[in-house]
């Protein structure tokens, strides 16, 4: 079970409950709604009605209950890396090729097995920046609605930052900024195009770092975070991602792969800037190389 605990100040003096709990820490009208129910939102150890007026000094806590997952997760006893893990989210650094999630097609073989025998139960996956099965890297996830309500909305503020690594096909120079709107190929297609009409705002910065092999490293930051974002807005200049089957072409040397690492992370949380860093992995560098 989460706690979050607060203090109110003088200035909370005769302010109202509810807008203590919803505004200074940050819950949501819903979930604020559903936790008083519970009797999961207490003043000075009691359950306290939304209206309470609060007084200086008083202890408001708010209590998170665990909840189960949609549906059971089968535990993989596979080896994890979390790289780091606090009571409200953790990193984790994902091989490839590895799914994410379960799904009606796919119930096994994935990171959210391995988690499940990670973590025990009751788990529940809250991914907040997800990857795709032929992207390793970085990843967060939350470990409780109130944590993932908190990291959603930093996502896509400068607040949390993502930075990946790509090979790419060809020689590209210096720093450039892709913005291209995307939207689906069609209905039943996963593919992603650029699309004046239709698509979505989408940006990616990138900036050369290495080149070798007839191809280029790029550093990418994404100022969206849309669906295959940086293999579309890469295939789109003319630059697709090294094995990528879907954007550009299979490379024998990628098996169920392609050339994209989620290399650095950082967030705010709690006041504090927190940084990660994964290196570009070998079987990436390789294709440098020649």
């Amino acid at each position: 079970m989460a706690l979050i605990r607060a203090v109110a100040g003088e200035k909370d003096a005769g302010r109202k409950l509810k807008y203590f709990v919803r505004g200074d820490l940050g819950v949501s009208y819903t979930q604020f709604s559903s936790l008083k129910m519970s009797g999961g939102v207490r003043v000075n150890g009691e359950a306290a009605l939304a209206n309470t007026l609060l007084k200086a000094g008083d202890v408001v806590e708010v209590f998170w209950p665990e909840d189960a997952p949609a549906q059971a997760v089968a535990p993989e006893f596979l080896p994890v890396n979390v790289v780091f893990e606090s009571d409200d989210f953790y990193i984790v650094d994902k091989p490839a090729p590895l799914p994410c999630q379960c799904s009606q097609r796919q119930t096994a073989g994935t990171l959210e097995n391995r988690l499940a025998a990670r973590f025990g139960e009751p788990f529940v996956f809250r991914p907040l920046n997800r990857l795709d099965k032929g992207t390793s890297g970085l990843l967060c996830a939350a470990k409780h609605a109130h944590a993932c309500q908190l990291l959603q909305k930093e996502l896509h503020t400068g607040g949390f930052c993502r930075e990946y690594l790509a090979v790419v096909e060809g020689i590209v120079t210096g720093e450039f900024t892709v913005d291209a709107p995307i939207a689906k190929a069609d209905a039943a297609s996963v593919r992603r195009v650029v699309d004046l009409a239709r698509g979505k705002p989408s940006v990616t910065h990138a900036r050369a770092m290495e080149h070798g092999n007839g191809r280029t490293l790029l550093r990418l930051k994404l100022e969206t975070g849309r669906t295959h974002q940086i293999r579309v807005h890469m295939a789109h200049i003319g630059h697709p991602v090294a094995g990528d089957f879907l954007y550009g072409q299979e490379d024998a040397a990628l098996p169920e792969r392609f050339a994209l690492h989620s290399a650095y992370l950082a967030l705010d949380w709690e006041g504090t800037r927190m940084v990660w860093e994964s290196p570009l992995p070998a079987e990436l560098k390789a294709l440098l190389e020649g």
